[in-house]
């Protein structure tokens, strides 16, 4: 009964939250638009595994991957080696970044604009190197952002300070990079924010600052998402000012 009654309580959770936005939606299609809703019975099953997919996503994280990235974070903290807690920290933002479906598509798209542009040529190897460097490039940035995080929480730095330093960078890089790919970069800062990263990330954060005494998890184990944020902007930037 009460593994019934918490899926239920999930359940309606995701269509509380899922709503809004149909609402919106209904309300322009049908008094804006003034139009019918097109295949009615598809749009509602498709909204009906949308609810499902949205629990199982949200449960998953809850009971997998959070869990597993504050255990990993405990760990390594208390093994009490900063090599390989830093190892783990850039393979971490490297790894979850660089499987990014949202980044993927980001550069896959990239590629085809800047082919279409004449940036580069306009075959397919060409396109797949361009799109495989943006993604390096932006999984790299996500695994530096990472080791700086986790140098934050060990250290004490204030995060206000780092995060104003590097936007003060990404303004600077934006008035000397090429102008097709600054828009890109602005892009690739926001991918990173996505299904599989921000999960892990925010896992290790708080589990390493749970870990350390002295940290304060909601001080000092929030904060490493606006790293991730940050550096692919200037990365990728310098990405397109080398190619």
């Amino acid at each position: 009964m009460t593994i019934i009654s918490q899926t239920a309580g999930a359940l309606a959770e995701s269509l509380r939250d899922l709503v809004p936005i149909i609402l919106v939606i209904s309300a322009f299609q049908l008094l804006v638009l003034r139009e019918p809703i097109a295949n009615l019975g598809e749009l509602v099953l498709g909204i009906g595994m949308l609810v499902l997919g949205l629990t199982l996503f949200v449960q998953g994280l809850k009971l997998g991957l959070f869990p597993l990235g504050e255990a990993m974070a405990w760990g390594l903290a208390r093994k009490g080696s900063l090599f390989w807690l830093l190892v783990f920290a850039f393979g971490l933002g490297f790894g979850t970044t660089v499987a990014e479906p949202a980044l993927i598509a980001v550069a896959d798209e990239a590629a085809s604009v800047a082919a279409s542009g004449g940036v580069i040529a306009a075959d397919a190897q060409a396109r797949s190197a361009y799109a495989s460097g943006l993604r390096l490039t932006v999984a790299l940035a996500v695994g530096f952002a990472l080791v700086l995080g986790v140098l934050r929480i060990l250290r004490g730095w204030p995060i206000q300070t780092l995060i104003i330093g590097g936007y003060a960078g990404v303004v600077l890089m934006t008035t000397i990079a090429p102008p097709e790919i600054v828009g890109i970069a602005y892009d690739s800062g926001g991918v990173t924010t996505s299904t599989i990263t921000v999960p892990l990330v925010t896992a290790l954060g708080v589990g390493l600052a749970t870990s350390i005494e002295g940290r304060n998890p909601l001080v000092d184990g929030f904060g490493l998402i606006a790293f991730a944020s940050l550096t692919p902007m200037i990365f990728v930037m310098g990405y397109g000012m080398l190619v």
